[in-house]
């Protein structure tokens, strides 16, 4: 439990002074990087204090001219503070509308243009997260989508969702799927037990939306490319 509580300890001690400094700055300014760097900050100083070693591979291959839709596997609540560390840029993302109404919070994932999605299958509700991240896009900020939903519960590789492939059909943005393992055995799913570790990241080649004529080919070769950087037995 050491590790657990010191990774929440430092969220909490350099989380307060973020949250206090920089979200009435964006409200005077609309500035909202130091927010970013800040967050980044705390999120990547809780996983270097709790034991947690990221080694990553592959940014090279992030283009630097245009905003992407980074895809990934869901194994730990640890993959979207490990990407959102390793990003390069500001990257907004999809995330479960009852986290968008937790209090202060909130207010700090709206002025990241953080994009509320439901659960519920409703097609309009689909349709209206795809129209504000195509708009989050068009800004030139990255989305980070972790595409099968939600966290595999034993590491293996889930069904992907249809939501980010329409986005990528619809705006054309470069697909730059993501293999993360590792966090899976440093904080399990439904597990408040931390153990240090490393957390192993890789960036893979862009994919272009345009060169596929259906989403399920998108589809495919996505969950090929991510599969490609993890462990066999993740892969089924």
């Amino acid at each position: 439990m050491i590790p657990f509580f010191i990774f929440m300890a430092t969220m909490v001690i350099t989380g307060i002074p973020t949250a206090v400094l920089f979200i009435p700055w964006c409200w005077l300014t609309g500035n909202v990087l130091p927010l970013y760097k800040g967050t980044r900050f705390m999120l990547s100083s809780s996983c270097r204090l709790s034991g947690v070693r990221f080694r990553t591979a592959g940014l090279e291959n992030v283009p630097s001219d245009r905003a992407c839709i980074f895809m990934s596997n869901h194994v730990s609540n640890l993959d979207p503070p490990a990407l959102i560390s390793l990003i390069p840029g500001r990257t907004s993302a999809f995330m479960k509308r009852s986290l968008m109404n937790l209090p202060i919070l909130r207010t700090g994932f709206r002025q990241g243009e953080f994009i509320a999605v439901d659960r519920t299958g409703n097609a309009a509700d689909a349709k209206a997260s795809v129209v504000a991240a195509q708009r989050v896009l068009a800004k030139g900020v990255h989305i980070t989508t972790f595409v099968e939903g939600t966290r595999s519960p034993d590491g293996r590789m889930l069904p992907f969702k249809k939501g980010p492939f329409f986005l990528a059909m619809a705006a054309g943005a470069p697909c730059i799927p993501v293999s993360i393992h590792g966090t899976e055995k440093i904080l399990g799913k439904g597990s408040l037990r931390m153990h240090p570790g490393s957390a192993h990241v890789i960036f893979h080649p862009p994919i272009d939306p345009a060169g596929f004529a259906t989403r399920e080919e998108l589809t495919q070769a996505v969950r090929e490319a991510i599969a490609s950087g993890l462990p066999e037995w993740m892969r089924t």
